[in-house]
């Protein structure tokens, strides 16, 4: 890779392209906190249960267009630029998010009211299907080669921020609302003040330099050459398909999911929040560290570490949480998946950018990704339905242990990331 820029302007491209991504994060944060509003507001039905089940549906179904926007959206990046597919996935991500902020509610305009909802929340995902791969693949290209997983740390790290502001902002309307002023309108606040950094992120954004590798290609592939370079390279895709798995289970089973696991425990909501705040500086804190680290010792040894611990240790915690449910118990279980969920992301996102050919790499990267997506993001919905099935409220760790045993085949399987050097399958 070709370095031109220095360490000051490596930082503030950091700090500009990581930016934008708070707002995807964001937002996912403050549906899946206030999804019983939501739901209500929303998605009405006989009964509570059904009606969350409605909402986190809703939550989960944007995943289902990742796949798409990392095809379409991922090819244009590849061909046109990072910059550019950047300031394009973060336009999308604006629409989706003052579409939810704006609607009226199911008792304002009925069935209009779902419907725009729905096409919010499926625009966003299929915006954020190339989005965290832009971002991944963007750090990646602008990184010294010797630091690279600590440069790629920083995507997630801003998902984190973005949780600790969600978190809080739930924390104060909690503290200052009343629960039926919060269920009628004060969840639409946090969404509006999402809304008002969309200007701001779309001016840091606009200084972006394009990357030195992209730059310095001489071929862009076109559409129909990048689908054919992923179908020739399918095999390795699916690879990063099942790395990624345990990434998404765990992040959103820990963050989002939080309050509302918190409520089925019959949990406080502040209290819930609050876990949810630390669970986010938590993972801020393990990422760049254990990113850090994977440069020094390797990616592999911190994938394989980090898998085996969640598939030993994921149902005992929930079984002991569960068994006695009480705030400090949550915090303690959430505390101790966020160690292994930030230290394991924080070596497999750059692994994933270093395992997939060059000239698809974002279009490749955010595929991989958004069909891993596809189906963590759903681990909220699913979680709670096995809830009810099986009365089981440890049914969490089982999730997310069998999550970490597909990630753990696919670190052992795939290929090394110096041998990745053409589209040839693993």
């Amino acid at each position: 890779m070709i370095e031109a820029s220095s360490q000051p302007r490596r930082a503030g491209d950091v700090f500009r392209v990581a930016a934008g991504i708070f707002l995807e994060m964001y937002d996912f944060m403050v549906f899946g906190y206030f999804a019983g509003a939501i739901g209500n507001a929303y998605f009405p039905a006989g009964d509570a249960f059904g009606t969350l089940l409605k909402s986190l549906a809703t939550f989960g179904v944007g995943f289902l267009m990742r796949p798409l926007g990392a095809i379409v959206l991922g090819a244009f990046t590849d061909r046109r630029g990072r910059r550019a597919g950047l300031l394009l996935t973060l336009a999308l991500m604006s629409v989706g998010i003052v579409t939810l902020a704006a609607t009226p509610g199911y008792a304002a305009i009925g069935v209009a009211a779902p419907l725009l909802v729905l096409a919010g929340r499926l625009l966003q995902g299929f915006s954020a299907g190339a989005e965290l791969g832009n971002v991944s693949v963007y750090l990646a290209e602008i990184a010294p080669e010797a630091q690279k997983g600590f440069y790629v740390s920083w995507q997630s790290a801003s998902q984190q921020i973005a949780v600790v502001v969600a978190a809080l902002i739930g924390v104060a309307l909690s503290a200052t609302l009343r629960p039926e002023a919060l269920a009628a309108w004060g969840w639409r606040l946090p969404l509006a003040f999402g809304c008002l950094v969309v200007p701001a992120l779309f001016l840091l954004r606009r200084h972006l330099r394009e990357t030195d590798a992209f730059a310095a290609r001489a071929e862009h592939l076109d559409l129909r050459a990048i689908a054919a370079g992923l179908w020739r390279g399918r095999a390795r895709v699916l690879a990063g398909m099942a790395l990624v798995l345990m990434t998404t289970v765990s992040f959103y089973m820990i963050t989002a999911y939080t309050p509302t696991f918190g409520k089925l425990l019959g949990l406080p909501a502040s209290g819930t929040l609050i876990v949810t705040a630390a669970v986010g500086a938590s993972n801020l804190v393990w990422l760049p560290l254990m990113g850090a680290l994977s440069d020094r010792i390797g990616r592999k040894p911190i994938l394989i570490a980090c898998t085996a611990l969640a598939i030993v240790t994921a149902y005992p915690a929930m079984l002991w949480l569960t068994h006695a449910p009480s705030v400090a118990r949550l915090v303690a279980v959430e505390l101790w998946l966020s160690a292994i969920y930030a230290s394991y992301n924080s070596a497999m996102v750059v692994y994933l950018t270093e395992i997939v050919p060059e000239e698809v790499r974002a279009s490749g990267f955010s595929f991989a990704y958004s069909l891993a997506t596809a189906i963590g993001g759903f681990t909220p919905f699913a979680v709670t339905w096995l809830i009810g099935a099986t009365h089981n409220r440890a049914v969490p760790g089982l999730w997310l242990a069998a999550a970490a045993a597909i990630s753990l085949a696919a670190t052992l399987l795939v290929e090394r990331p110096s041998a990745a050097s053409s589209l040839r399958s693993p």
